[in-house]
């Protein structure tokens, strides 16, 4: 028989380069399914999650052009948590069998790994089943670097990182390796190069 695709997880707090990492693993063969992007598939026009969120959250987050307004829910939700908890009942349900289907499709491929990048990997229940849970991080004064970087209003970094409070606590329960972030480029790659080859190592 053909061993499945190895699993890993890949989340952390924003800012802490959970993509760049995922990049980087893509360069070495593994199938990168990144989560954030398949839940904004869910609220693209024509889906039900998308009416969903204008009934709940009021139909002027709908432009002229039927998206969604991201920038204006980002700015209700993440500064009320109960608001956050009400978007993630509507997205959560709408993109788990999107996940659960691009990973069994993935690890049925010759790749050497899927990886499932996502910020609600444990809370979404994602981690049994998975291999290996890689918590991406890095110190609070480099994410803020980061996200200002981005271009991201500084009110709205603070929302978010609060909204994301206890995240790491929850992910470090569960985590087989952590990838520390704070340096080089070069350096995130030396270590997750050196990561990956102790994954491949420990699965023989």
């Amino acid at each position: 028989m053909t061993k499945r695709a190895l699993r890993i997880g890949l989340t952390g707090p924003i800012g802490c380069g959970k993509s760049a990492v995922a990049g980087l693993l893509a360069r070495r063969g593994a199938i990168v399914i990144d989560a954030d992007g398949l839940a904004r598939d869910v609220t693209e026009p024509g889906e039900p999650a998308l009416d969903a969120i204008a009934h709940r959250f009021g139909p002027e987050l709908i432009g002229a052009d039927g998206r969604l307004d991201r920038s204006a829910l980002g700015r209700i939700v993440f500064a009320d948590p109960g608001a956050l908890a009400d978007l993630e009942a509507i997205i959560h349900p709408a993109v788990r069998p999107r996940i659960l289907a691009a990973l069994d499709a993935a690890s049925e491929t010759a790749a050497p790994a899927v990886i499932l990048e996502a910020i609600r990997l444990v809370d979404g229940g994602y981690a049994d089943l998975l291999d290996e849970i890689w918590l991406v991080q890095c110190s609070p004064d480099t994410q803020r670097a980061r996200l200002v970087a981005r271009g991201t209003d500084p009110v709205d970094i603070e929302l978010r990182i609060a909204a994301q409070a206890g995240l790491v606590a929850r992910a470090r329960v569960v985590a087989t390796r952590i990838v520390v972030t704070d340096g080089s480029l070069d350096a995130t790659a030396r270590a997750v190069d050196g990561a990956f080859e102790a994954t491949l190592t420990d699965r023989i």
